[in-house]
């Protein structure tokens, strides 16, 4: 996040915000998708400079843009300065085994350049496997074509490879190491070109869940969303570029009854439930592979998916 937070300690469910900078994190709404957080900050006809917003269709799925450019704008909307993109997919994607592909393929093509064009890429799954919701990090792991290996020890093979490794960084209660600890280590001793941080997010909306993915070159505050912010992982604190890759699976319960009553829920009044689909173990599956997929044809070239599974097995 370019060094706009450096870290957030947490007492209950209020927060000790710490930085720099001293930027002001507004906690009115829990998303992590950038364009709901400027929705919200827009709604009744309000502008904020320093502050982009565009939408169009590319391959038949909304693609939304938003790019904050200044500091004071950063500020506003509760994100740090950087390129945030939303692909959404059509309703009931996940039955559509062509959708998942096409919807890799366009995360892919919009990935590719903020990579680095040489160098080894890191890819961090970040969450907890044993609760669904928060899996999609190991889940697309497991998806992953790690090759750094094969093209140190079999150039003659894997040469024209690109070199990937991949780590499940778990979480601080079941590892009792905070990731960006854990990812800041491994960098010392890989020097990756770039991470990629992979991890489920929060919506303000029911729809959006696991329908909606987003990419930003900002980095990630890993359960920012569910209002548990670890460090950052960002260029200020690994080092090197670091690309963030999500999709929603929760929504804040508080969100939905606002949304009912038609009303801004208070958050800050009491404890509130975190809200997922009844088949979220299937929609993470899915979510996975498409995340992991759009990783593959970003770094690997436009591989096949007969060619990706045949690493994959």
């Amino acid at each position: 996040m370019q060094g706009f937070f450096e870290y957030f300690v947490i007492y209950g469910e209020k927060y000790l915000k710490i930085s720099k900078k001293r930027g002001v994190y507004p906690l009115h709404c829990r998303t992590d998708m950038a364009f709901e957080s400027h929705q919200r900050l827009t709604e009744g006809g309000k502008e904020c400079s320093g502050i982009t917003a565009d939408s169009y269709i590319e391959e038949g799925m909304t693609v939304r843009e938003v790019r904050v450019s200044t500091y004071d704008a950063a500020r506003k909307i509760g994100k740090p300065q950087g390129r945030y993109l939303t692909l959404e997919l059509f309703e009931h994607w996940q039955t559509d085994n062509d959708g998942i592909l096409k919807a890799a393929a366009l995360l892919s093509r919009h990935l590719r350049p903020l990579l680095p064009q040489k160098g080894t890429v890191l890819v961090a799954g970040l969450g907890n496997l044993r609760i669904t919701p928060d899996s999609i990090g190991p889940l697309t792991v497991d998806r992953v074509i790690v090759t750094r290996h094969l093209t140190g020890n079999m150039p003659e093979l894997f040469g024209s490879m690109r070199p990937v490794c991949a780590i499940k960084a778990g979480v601080l209660g079941t590892t009792g190491v905070e990731t960006a600890e854990l990812i800041r280590g491994v960098c010392s001793r890989v020097r990756p070109a770039a991470v990629i941080a992979v991890d489920a997010l929060a919506s303000l909306s029911t729809e959006r869940l696991c329908r909606t993915f987003q990419l930003s070159d900002t980095g990630i505050v890993p359960g920012s969303g569910a209002c548990n912010p670890r460090r950052a992982l960002n260029a200020g604190t690994l080092g090197v570029p670091v690309i963030a890759l999500g999709v929603p699976t929760v929504v804040d319960a508080d969100t939905i009854i606002g949304e009912a009553i038609g009303q801004t829920p208070d958050y800050d009044s009491h404890g509130s439930f975190l809200v997922t689909p009844k088949d979220i173990d299937a929609l993470a599956e899915k979510s996975a592979k498409v995340l992991g997929y759009a990783i593959n044809l970003a770094l690997q070239g436009d591989m096949s998916v007969a060619d990706m599974e045949q690493f994959l097995c």
